[in-house]
């Protein structure tokens, strides 16, 4: 496991886990990297957070410092920097973003070229970069060279870039919004100058909540994470339709007309179904991941679309996709893919593509995602002393076995390692709420009277 990065980049509180001296250095790594055969352009977004200013700065000081330029997107999506920087030709991307985490983290997701997530092999070395290590071409942390004189790089303001990105999702729509009445929870992140702009223009009767950003009020009570806001402002102001972002907008969740959650994996099933009935759904599968809710895959059984689930983490869904042509895939959670437009979840595109379903067949998000049926599902966090040996405890097999032979057809149970913390996530969807606490409990508590938890578990999901 990588001492720095996760799965979507370097993240952590801020001053504490990650400082404006590893921005700078992450900076001063990527402009000698991309800049070692020409003049590298990297390009920088950022959203709301009060430290995104700072760590812009350090990033940016740290890629001119090494002699190439940076080009400032400010306050904008993920999704946005990853399309810049693959049709603007920009070396790689930086995004600085916690996403849906508090206001007191950040991170740092970085692009390459084609705005995909960075590679892992380039991600290896800015970690031993940042560990004091040598580097390609004999270099480390005190020896790439600081430039000088008239290489030294530049900073651009490339708000252009963002304007050009809402232009790109503007021309992605096929249907006038007019008559729709639409509310949007920008969780007061990086959606909040953007979403409300595009429906407007396309004629929707745009209702906005959570887009006063102040630096610390980012996700609090606010977007896909909190999301019961929302569902209780199309209620009231009966609203057609409700979508809520996270805060850096790479994610998004839909509310219906009735004030009802539609998650990823309803989204993935209603955007999915529309593909196959136009002929464009690539090997008529959609990509998901373990996480998905059972309901989903008997919808799409029924429906005949085939699926495959990858590991947890849209990184995963997307180079599923890649290798193998997928037109869709995402996670529960709502990052959700469109292959034909984004290389990342983008959570507008997202909601442009469900309003498109809706118009085109003329019916209310309620009706369109009527087919899955979500399963309840209880998932308990069990802390552990070696996750690798308690997941393959024999004891600990048997147990899932046996409750997998239980539930047959009508539900699943999942034990699998956290990729962050020193967890074995229980999971388990039934029939009944009941009996999938009562199935996860018996797989925790044999974790537990095996000796493996560092302290009893809390029965609680996240």
């Amino acid at each position: 496991m990588a001492k720095y990065f996760g799965t979507d980049g370097f993240r952590g509180e801020v001053n504490k886990d990650l400082t404006a001296v590893h921005a700078y250095e992450i900076g001063r790594f990527l402009g000698w990297y991309y800049g070692r055969e020409h003049h590298a352009r990297i390009v920088i977004g950022k959203d709301t957070r009060r430290s995104s200013y700072m760590l812009e700065y350090a990033v940016s000081a740290g890629v001119t410092a090494s002699g190439a330029d940076a080009y400032l997107l400010h306050v904008t999506t993920t999704p946005s920097v990853s399309y810049v920087a693959r049709t603007e030709g920009f070396d790689c991307g930086v995004m600085i973003s916690a996403s849906h985490n508090p206001f007191y983290d950040n991170g740092i997701k970085l692009m390459n070229s084609s705005g995909e997530k960075m590679e892992e092999s380039t991600i290896q070395l800015i970690e031993d970069h940042l560990d004091g290590k040598k580097l390609l071409d004999g270099f480390s942390q005190n020896g790439i060279p600081l430039a000088e004189k008239e290489d030294i790089g530049r900073v651009v303001d490339h708000s252009a870039g963002r304007n050009r990105y809402m232009g790109y999702l503007l021309s992605l729509a096929v249907h006038s919004f007019e008559g729709k009445k639409v509310a949007l929870d920008c969780a007061n992140g990086s959606a909040w100058n953007i979403a409300p702009h595009i429906f407007e223009a396309l004629g929707a009767e745009t209702h906005v909540i959570h887009a006063e950003p102040n630096g610390l009020n980012i996700n609090a009570d606010a977007g896909s994470t909190h999301i019961e806001g929302l569902r209780r402002y199309v209620v009231e102001n009966q609203m057609d339709v409700g979508f809520a972002y996270d805060g850096d907008a790479d994610r998004c969740l839909a509310v219906d007309e009735r004030g009802d959650l539609v998650d990823g994996d309803r989204i993935l099933y209603l955007c999915g179904r529309y593909l196959q009935e136009q002929g464009q759904l690539v090997n008529n599968t959609i990509v998901t991941t373990v996480m998905s809710n059972f309901g989903l895959y008997q919808a799409l059984d029924a429906a005949g679309i085939q699926y495959v689930k990858t590991s947890v983490g849209d990184k995963y869904v997307y180079e599923h996709m890649a290798q193998n042509g997928d037109s869709i895939g995402g996670e529960q959670s709502g990052h959700i893919i469109f292959s034909k437009y984004a290389r990342t979840g983008d959570g507008i595109l997202t909601s442009l593509k469900v309003m498109e379903v809706m118009l085109a067949k003329k019916a209310s998000l309620s009706r369109l995602a009527a087919p899955v049926r979500i399963l309840p599902q209880v998932l308990i966090n069990v802390r552990v002393k070696d996750k690798r040996k308690a997941q393959a405890d024999s004891d600990v097999q048997s147990a899932v076995h046996e409750i997998s032979a239980l539930l047959g057809k009508t539900g699943r149970v999942l034990v699998r390692e956290s990729g962050t913390e020193p967890l074995i996530r229980v999971m388990v969807e039934a029939q009944t709420e009941e009996l999938c606490r009562t199935y996860a409990e018996r797989v925790a508590g044999v974790i537990q009277n095996r000796g493996h938890v560092l302290e009893p578990f809390d029965g609680k999901q996240p």
